[in-house]
Formats: C-alpha cells, sequence, structure tokens
C-alpha cells in the first residue's frame, strides 16, 4: 500500500522543505565532523566554532555525550541526513513510497528527535555550553520530526482516523515547532544566562 497524496500530484513543498532541513543538518553535521578531526589533529588549538567558555563545540565534541555510541555523533549525522535529501529528490521525482517505509522514516525521525533532546539537556545541565553546530542541527531536526508526522498522519500513513488531525496539526506545526525552539532558548537562558554573556 502506497501513501495516499492528492493523487498524480507531487508533494512539491514538502519535498522542499525536505531538501531545505536536509541541506542545514548535512552542514552542520559535515562541520562538526571537520571539528572532530581538527581537534583529534590539533588537541591544543581552539575549534572554530569556539567563540567563549559558554558558546563552544569543543566542550561537546571532547565530552562522553559527543561520542555516545562508541563514535562521534556527528557521523550519525552524516549517514542520516543523506536519507532525507533522497526521499526528497524521489519526491519530486514522482516516487511513491509504501507506508512502511514512511513508518520507518517517521520512526527514525523520532529517535533523532529524542536525541538532540537529550543532548540539549547534557549540553545546558551538564556541560554548561551552546555548541553552534549542534543547536543548527537541533533547529533541522525539530522541525523535519514534527512536520513528517503531521504530513503523514494527513496522507493516511498512520490510518484512516489519524487524517483529520494530521490536516489540523499541519496548519499547526510552525507554530509547535517554534514553542519547542523558544522553550529551550528559554530552559537555555534561565540556566547558561546566553544571552547575557554577548
Amino acid at each position: 500500500m502506497t501513501i495516499s497524496t492528492p493523487e498524480t500530484k507531487r508533494p512539491v513543498g514538502y519535498a522542499l522543505f525536505l531538501i531545505i532541513v536536509g541541506i542545514i543538518g548535512l552542514t552542520a553535521a559535515f562541520s562538526l565532523t571537520v571539528e572532530k578531526f581538527l581537534k583529534l589533529k590539533f588537541p591544543e588549538e581552539a575549534a572554530s566554532c569556539d567563540y567563549s567558555v559558554l558558546v563552544q563545540c569543543s566542550a561537546n565534541l571532547s565530552s562522553w555525550q559527543g561520542e555516545l555510541f562508541g563514535f562521534p555523533n556527528p557521523l550519525i549525522g552524516l549517514m542520516s541526513w543523506p536519507v532525507v535529501l533522497a526521499t526528497a529528490a524521489g519526491l519530486l521525482a514522482g516516487a511513491r513510497y509504501a507506508n512502511w517505509y514512511w513508518r520507518a522514516f517517521t520512526v527514525f525521525n523520532l529517535g533523532a528527535f529524542v536525541f538532540v533532546l537529550w543532548l540539549f539537556t547534557q549540553s545546558v545541565f551538564s556541560l554548561g555550553t551552546l555548541c553552534p553546530w549542534c543547536i543548527v542541527t537541533w533547529l533541522a531536526t525539530i522541525p523535519l520530526f514534527w512536520v513528517n508526522l503531521f504530513w503523514t498522519m494527513k496522507h493516511g500513513v498512520w490510518g484512516e482516523k489519524a487524517r483529520p488531525h494530521g490536516t489540523t496539526l499541519l496548519s499547526w506545526s510552525a507554530i509547535i515547532v517554534l514553542g519547542v525552539i523558544v522553550t529551550e532558548a528559554a530552559i537555555a537562558q534561565l540556566v547558561l544566562n546566553w544571552i547575557g554573556s554577548f
């Protein structure tokens, strides 16, 4: 069974959204990977994304949280974001993916969303830093999860009963995404006073 989109119409808007967040996420993953390699090669040098004690990449890249699975976290992004971009390219080319694909895609997006929320808490509450490229990754992953979830609900991936809810929630997705980001920014401000560091 394939996803039921306005049949014959390609979801160009959704595909372009995937391309935008995919490029942003892949850029952040690539930049963090380069910074990690440079840090290994020149351990005494500050990373190019180290702006202050509070805003920096080095502490995050050097921590155990930055290598949770035994290798640098940015490598996960280097493997994952191309899947997002390939999915978008397929949609633009007229591909119609089976529902199992969308369900798997959404489950992986959920895993990424939970992972970046955990990394946010570790960065703020444990490391006491805000990593610029990590923030860029969060800003790509958060909307990807919510928009994809609501879009797949709207198009029947999760059953007919979810369709009307998906349609409504998709129209509110910008507000929901903004709410998550503002909440994170507020928590970071309360804990780290990042505004006062400028």
